[in-house]
């Protein structure tokens, strides 16, 4: 069998592009996102049927590809995120409950982004998994710090389950399209600006899911900090933010 997982998919990913930007970092004062972690169930709830859904989207996002090593890289990060999803799985069962009951409460809200973020072609929706769901993986990494008992160090093991090299395989693969097409980064910089939006919804009504109050005023370090990630991650694509 042959093992997808460091395998360099087509030639260098900076061939035909401009320079890429530097990073532009943004001082903020840290808020920490622990002080607004929802029930244990509610989180892995919320957690746990993002990642169902994402490997879902991602299922559609296969049929789309352009060629076949497009096709077998979005079923590798499929495979990576049914394992963050089955991961998620295992927290709920060891929390004695019942994971159709805990996620239900979130289908309609990661429903309705997913849709919003589907995307109209493969690049679209790679940009999305990229973008989007790395995002709101952040976010939940930050508010697994408030997670009762050893739960935050499983949940964040459990979403680095090859996270890493999943970014690193679709900025590859979407940076030759970038350099083969230059229509294409510039659609494609725009759909980043489209996805802003919806992700910072989501994690509003994750952060919103806790018994604290999350006023604006308090929030908006944290969003200032998304934005940031968000530019350095259409940064590495050589895309404008």
């Amino acid at each position: 069998m042959v093992s997808w997982r460091g395998f360099r998919f087509g030639r260098s990913s900076t061939a035909g592009q401009r320079p890429r930007p530097a990073p532009r970092p943004i001082p903020v004062s840290r808020v920490e996102l622990g002080d607004f972690t929802p029930d244990l169930d509610v989180y892995l709830g919320l957690v746990a049927y993002f990642q169902l859904a994402l490997f879902e989207s991602l299922g559609h996002a296969s049929s789309l590809a352009p060629s076949t090593r497009t096709k077998a890289l979005t079923g590798v990060i499929a495979a990576s995120t049914l394992e963050r999803h089955k991961a998620m799985l295992t927290l709920i069962e060891r929390a004695d409950k019942d994971a159709s009951d805990v996620m239900q409460p979130h289908a309609d809200l990661i429903d309705d982004f997913q849709r919003r973020t589907a995307g109209r072609d493969w690049h679209e929706a790679m940009l999305a998994t990229y973008v989007a769901a790395g995002l709101l993986d952040d976010v939940f990494v930050r508010l697994a710090d408030g997670l009762p008992g050893d739960y935050r160090d499983r949940v964040v093991a459990g979403l680095e389950v090859d996270a890493e090299s999943d970014e690193t395989a679709i900025v590859a693969e979407l940076s030759l399209g970038i350099g083969a097409d230059p229509r294409l980064a510039s659609r494609l910089a725009l759909w980043g600006r489209r996805l802003v939006g919806d992700t910072l919804l989501v994690a509003r009504a994750a952060i919103a899911a806790s018994h604290q109050s999350a006023d604006d005023e308090r929030l908006e370090p944290v969003f200032t900090e998304l934005i940031a990630a968000h530019t350095r991650r259409m940064d590495a694509l050589g895309l404008t933010a």
